[in-house]
């Protein structure tokens, strides 16, 4: 493994072009709202949860209603996308590291899938998990997309399954270029535990079918809460964000309570 701390995540980047992934901005880039960034931690923290990655290289896009065409930052033109294309050189890239029964099985950086205006795009990374994890792949959060496009999410089991890391997308309008920077977040990957998501875990709920059914903690949490602050003229904003830091750095920031390496054995 590279590198010689434990990590969640380890990346490889295939395309010596493409932008390393980075950790999500908890300000969107910059792009929240002051107000939103100052008080609001539930729209931080869900922007700052996971990394961001990038578009492989610069793309650009038409679709037609039927057809797709593409060209990117390498080519001087616009060509059809019939059914999967390279980014030119990287075929003879790959077949020049990868070992002898691998050459010529280069992955393609774009494929047109069967329905209509849906592409997959390799983001030129491929990566691994600690065991036990897996990754939320989705739009960035909180972070407006260039429109033209929406991105259907995944969860990949990255602690097994090593291969491109891909995502597929939908084209929502026709006859107007589309464009996808490099230096713009086209994902953000967000690290889940596997049993997380498990049946196990999401059919053990409840549901309380009346305020009957609330107890003396549940108002006075209520009570606490919402009543208390707002009865106080003179409260400060974002009291929640403030106590969610609070709690953040009596932690030391620690929420894995298991560190391993990527791709190896968990260590206790």
């Amino acid at each position: 493994m590279p590198g010689s701390s434990p990590s969640i995540a380890c990346f490889y980047r295939l395309m010596e072009q493409t932008r390393p992934p980075m950790r999500a901005d908890r300000s969107a880039a910059g792009t929240l709202p002051t107000r939103a960034y100052r008080y609001c931690e539930a729209v931080t923290a869900a922007a700052g949860y996971g990394w961001w990655v990038f578009p492989p290289t610069g793309l650009r896009f038409i679709w037609d209603g039927a057809d797709i065409f593409w060209t990117c930052d390498a080519l001087d033109d616009w060509e059809p996308l019939s059914p999967s294309a390279q980014l030119p050189g990287f075929s003879a890239a790959f077949d020049a590291a990868a070992p002898a029964i691998l050459k010529g099985c280069a992955p393609p950086m774009l494929t047109a899938l069967p329905e209509p205006g849906t592409l997959q795009i390799w983001t030129g990374l491929m990566v691994r998990t600690m065991p036990g994890w897996h990754l939320l792949v989705r739009a960035p959060a909180n972070l407006p997309l260039t429109g033209g496009f929406v991105l259907y999410e995944g969860i990949v089991e990255a602690d097994t399954w090593f291969g491109p890391l891909f995502t597929n997308l939908r084209f929502t309008r026709t006859h107007s270029p589309i464009t996808l920077r490099p230096d713009f977040p086209l994902l953000q990957l967000q690290p889940v535990q596997a049993a997380t998501y498990g049946d196990d875990v999401l059919d053990a709920t409840e549901l309380v079918p009346g305020m009957d059914g609330l107890t003396d903690a549940d108002w006075h949490g209520y009570h606490q809460t919402i009543v208390i602050p707002n009865e106080d003229p003179d409260r400060p904003f974002g009291a929640y964000a403030k106590q969610a830091r609070r709690r953040r750095k009596a932690t030391g920031g620690q929420t894995c309570p298991v560190r391993g390496p990527a791709g190896g054995q968990k260590t206790l």
